[in-house]
């Protein structure tokens, strides 16, 4: 299962942490791995786009990233990338757990 952790202060996301594995089918066939790992990509280089300055740490199997700057507009960016999370486990249940960390 991928866990999906959004970091959340006042009321704004400013973060996420997403690590594991969807489950959905093997290794690099698996569209759920894909998406996520697609949707993160592609927030982080919004972020950055954005002068949202995120800080993002890379290790085995795990993804991080803060920021502190714009935070209304990072907020938005991540708050969109909580929905599709949704949406994707809404069609593929089971394979992504989300959680809402107070910072």
């Amino acid at each position: 299962m991928i866990r999906a952790e959004f970091y959340d202060s006042k009321g704004l996301l400013n973060g996420f942490s997403i690590s594991g594995h969807a489950g959905y089918a093997d290794r690099g066939h698996d569209v759920v791995c894909a998406s996520v790992s697609s949707a993160v990509q592609l927030i982080v280089n919004l972020l950055n786009e954005f002068d949202c300055e995120p800080k993002v740490n890379v290790s085995d199997n795990v993804i991080e990233c803060r920021t502190t700057a714009s935070i209304n507009t990072a907020s938005a960016m991540l708050e969109q990338l909580k929905l599709h999370f949704e949406a994707i486990l809404e069609e593929f249940p089971k394979t992504i757990k989300i959680t809402i960390s107070e910072v």
